[in-house]
């Protein structure tokens, strides 16, 4: 994946010039001003709702994203709200209609209203059906949906299902009760795609892992303890820390009644490889995964892995990359919920202006993750 550093979006919290983050105390009014004008320049959505701009020559005042004809600079003001540009006697815009709510919150309020709609259902709702309730086309509707969400209108649906199964296996008398509590229509689909939504057999998951076997083993590394657990479909943790027996306690939280076994010879040989990896890190470290996650989730994750080794990316290129351009913050709460460490690797993102952000298990770790990588 060729990712490209580009300055952020998000309005007044970095320069046009990509050089960082500013100090609400440092803006001059005439930074302010400029920061506007590039964000006019460049229809920026992010920036509607915190200003307003008129056209001395028109006549009327604008949304920073408004798709009108370009004004010349010495013809725009600013003004901090539309009030404050009608008391000056302009008019407000009828194609951005600046007076209303910003295009992001209409966005917005309409794909809630389709989650909602998609909840309620009995059955997966059709996409014609979504569209059309939100009066708009398919295509316009599922761009929109996966904008706003990060995930397609039927990978919604399937992850809420899966959601909602998860919820109602514990509780069911059987699986099959489940299933259909949880909106399956039928119970083949599920249980060829249950592995990877579930890392074990419905029946396993639902007793909390009863009867699953997860192989796991702790130990040393130069960046402090390591656990490494795998199922039987693949690893599904790497987790580092300063407690070994903490480490463990959360791996029998998540399955408190599978069975964890010490790790045999074998399994040694896997955790040596990926110690030898995080002391010496070259190339991608290629191990079946076990890992589960919601869709989008999934997706950045996948995108984590096109990283290559000694490169970084920003929250806001994997946003990108995965076609959600709006989802920065998602994308980094992904990060966060990320159970394996350096098999997928969300060390490498870091913000826009190339500062470390936080890490699950450390920015100190994070750092000294990506010193070895860039020294290859």
């Amino acid at each position: 994946m060729s990712l490209r550093r580009e300055p952020g979006s998000r309005f007044e919290r970095s320069h046009g010039d990509g050089r960082g983050a500013v100090p609400a105390d440092s803006v001059t009014a005439r930074d302010k001003e400029e920061l506007r004008w590039a964000a006019v320049q460049r229809r920026d959505a992010s920036a509607d709702g915190s200003f307003v701009y008129s056209v001395r020559t028109t006549g009327v005042y604008c949304r920073p994203s408004c798709p009108s004809r370009p004004a010349r600079r010495e013809n725009v003001a600013f003004h901090d709200t539309p009030a404050a540009a009608e008391a000056a006697g302009f008019r407000a815009c009828r194609r951005c209609g600046p007076a209303g709510t910003t295009q992001q919150q209409r966005h917005a309020e309409l794909v809630a209203k389709a989650c909602r709609q998609i909840e309620a259902a009995e059955e997966p709702p059709r996409l014609d059906s979504l569209a059309r309730a939100a009066g708009l086309s398919r295509f316009h509707f599922h761009r929109i949906f996966r904008e706003v969400t990060g995930v397609t209108p039927k990978a919604y649906a399937s992850a809420l299902r899966a959601a909602r199964l998860r919820g109602e296996l514990p509780r069911s008398g059987t699986v099959t009760d489940a299933l259909f509590e949880a909106g399956y229509g039928t119970s083949s689909r599920f249980y060829t795609e249950a592995p990877g939504r579930l890392g074990m057999r419905p029946a396993q998951f639902r007793q909390g892992g009863t009867g699953a076997a997860i192989r796991f083993a702790v130990g040393e590394c130069s960046l402090g303890t390591i656990l490494v657990a795998a199922t039987e479909v693949g690893v599904c943790a790497i987790e580092f820390g300063d407690d070994a027996d903490a480490l463990v306690r959360s791996l029998q939280d998540r399955f408190p009644r599978a069975e964890l076994i010490g790790g045999d010879a074998a399994f040694e040989e896997l955790v040596a490889t990926i110690v030898g990896h995080v002391e010496s890190p070259s190339g991608s470290l290629d191990l079946p995964l076990d890992v589960r996650g919601t869709a989008f989730q999934q997706r950045v994750w996948a995108a984590l892995r096109a990283v290559p080794t000694g490169s970084t990316a920003s929250y806001a290129e994997i946003a990108r990359a995965i076609g959600c351009p709006s989802s920065a913050r998602a994308v980094a709460q992904a990060c966060a919920a990320n159970p394996l460490a350096v098999a997928i690797p969300c060390h490498r993102v870091v913000r826009t202006d190339g500062a470390l952000s936080g890490y699950r298990w450390g920015v100190e770790r994070k750092r000294e993750l990506l010193r070895r990588e860039a020294r290859g």
